[in-house]
């Protein structure tokens, strides 16, 4: 007997890629919004993505590309209008009350904003704790016990920062405070959602150290959201480019960052400016592509067939009378392009 594939399923196994388990499966995710005499927001639009045991998978894009959204949408926050999110093979949008609470446990964020995602008018070691008292788990002294650990795990030292409110704190430690919070229920997977983008370079570069340590040392999975694309290459093992509420690329980082497959990736690569002060862009894979042009078309009213075809020069018509689905183009490497670019040769 031969399996019937859905598009879904094949979008889905596409992205996925190979090797790994997927501890996250994201499947034709589709979620809008109705805005009352204007129409709908197309914010995600089937999208399919798998997330590995103690992988890094970063997502990109330019604003309004969906990725908070998506975000979002995983964490049932509001419940995406079709589609499944997977968590250890349940599905999440099948899951209400009680079992929904069990499994999100497992699922922890870090928000962008370190100051506005903390109460300000608690100490910081009553902060971690919160998750604790809301599963329930401990008494006060064990709590305080785990609150204080997690602190130091973060490079905080309790006995300083511990009694401090967050008013008291820089960015930096806020957001620490932030992760050790998120880490309070030992989660599997932590959605860093443009957690870092708000922070100074030296702030930066110490919580994405931090991260990469808590991951080796606990077996964390990151999903990895940011605008940043030198920042999400640092961090990430897998990429997936984002645009206008679909996926465009999704590869291994090096490869995708040598050798973008998507005009998308290579337009946002070449937009990156040059650390030498005179030169051109033209984006680290080196094939001197123009900086992306013109605006993001609406979300109320998205192209037809591709969507990304009103701003590439390579479009022609197949682009705007059928939408790409996500094809191999190379190991664990996958693009949704009529016309992908060509995989320049190695000397």
């Amino acid at each position: 007997m031969s399996a019937v594939v859905t598009d879904a399923e094949a979008d889905g196994a596409a992205a996925a890629g190979e090797g790994g388990t997927p501890l996250l499966r994201v499947r034709d995710v589709v979620q809008e919004f109705r805005l009352p005499g204007r129409g709908t927001v197309h914010a995600c639009s089937g999208v399919s993505l798998d997330v590995r045991e103690g992988e890094a998978l970063g997502v990109v894009g330019e604003s309004g590309s969906g990725k908070s959204t998506l975000v979002r949408s995983i964490l049932q926050a509001p419940r995406p209008k079709s589609g499944q999110v997977l968590f250890q093979d349940q599905d999440m949008t099948r899951l209400r009350g009680r079992e929904l609470l069990a499994i999100r446990r497992h699922l922890q964020t870090v928000y962008q904003d370190p100051f506005g995602s903390l109460e300000p008018r608690w100490k910081a070691l009553d902060i971690i704790a919160e998750p604790l008292v809301g599963y329930g788990i401990g008494d006060r002294r064990s709590r305080r016990a785990r609150a204080a650990e997690l602190l130091e795990m973060v490079g905080l030292d309790p006995a300083v920062h511990g009694p401090r409110k967050p008013a008291q704190l820089s960015g930096g430690q806020c957001q620490r405070v932030a992760i050790a919070r998120a880490l309070a229920l030992q989660p599997k997977l932590l959605i860093l959602d443009e957690a870092v983008s708000s922070l100074d370079v030296l702030s930066q570069s110490q919580v994405l150290i931090l991260f990469e340590r808590l991951r080796t040392e606990l077996g964390l999975a990151y999903l990895f959201v940011a605008h940043d694309l030198a920042v999400v290459k640092q961090v990430s093992d897998r990429v997936a480019v984002m645009y206008l509420g679909k996926l465009c690329e999704v590869g291994p980082a090096q490869d995708l960052y040598t050798a973008p497959r998507h005009p998308y990736t290579s337009a946002l690569l070449a937009s990156v400016p040059s650390p030498v002060p005179g030169s051109r862009t033209g984006g680290p894979h080196g094939r001197g592509s123009a900086p992306i042009s013109g605006e993001v078309p609406s979300p109320l009213a998205p192209p037809s067939g591709c969507r990304f075809r009103t701003r590439c020069p390579r479009a022609q018509e197949l682009c705007a009378a059928e939408a790409p689905r996500q094809r191999p183009v190379g190991p664990d490497h996958t693009v949704a392009c009529h016309f992908p670019l060509d995989k320049p040769e190695v000397p």
